[in-house]
């Protein structure tokens, strides 16, 4: 069975994105090419007693949010103000596609967004110019499947959602469609 933010989007959204800009051929429509999810974990991982499984902590929160194994992501070079040689293990990542993705995309709009302290909506300057969009999100806390009981540190997460055949408009307003709350412009 299809995620129901995918039907949503295969039923509604395409038509409305049609009309709104003026697109005939459906293979021109943007669409929501993949997810991905990476977090930074240099300062956990310096080796004392405190941060000891802070590894193992982002590498499981990663995998109970997102449902699959994250990869650990290597420094390509050494860089002495931040302590980091090559080869040093300083975040995680992860690609979401297909059903995974929408299943994802509808639990941060419909659960985890709205357990954000103070939240105003998500910025509109965070669109890359070439229609993808990246916030960051500063607790894994939002989510319903994280125990924070069991929780030795926080830890923030950056979320990109890829396009495919979009600009900043087109993307903007798919993600409106979507559901995902942008901040108000005050004029």
């Amino acid at each position: 069975m299809a995620p129901r933010l995918k039907e949503k989007f295969n039923a509604t959204i395409v038509e409305k994105a049609k009309g709104e800009f003026s697109i005939k051929n459906p293979m021109a429509l943007p669409r929501l090419d993949k997810i991905i999810v990476t977090v930074g974990m240099g300062h956990q991982l310096e080796g004392t007693k405190l941060n000891a499984g802070a590894k193992e902590q982002v590498l499981d929160d990663m995998a109970l949010i997102c449902g699959q194994r994250a990869v650990v992501k290597k420094a390509k070079k050494s860089v002495s103000n931040f302590n980091i040689r090559q080869g040093y293990e300083i975040g995680a990542m992860t690609t979401l596609r297909g059903n995974r993705m929408w299943e994802f995309l509808d639990r941060l709009i419909s659960m985890c967004i709205p357990r954000i302290k103070d939240f105003r909506g998500l910025r509109l300057k965070s669109f890359d110019g070439r229609g993808n969009y990246c916030f960051g999100i500063t607790e894994q806390g939002i989510f319903p499947e994280i125990n924070m009981a069991s929780v030795k540190f926080t830890h923030g997460m950056n979320i990109n959602l890829v396009f495919r055949n979009s600009t900043d408009e087109r993307s903007q307003f798919v993600l409106r469609e979507i559901g995902l709350p942008f901040e108000r412009d005050e004029d």
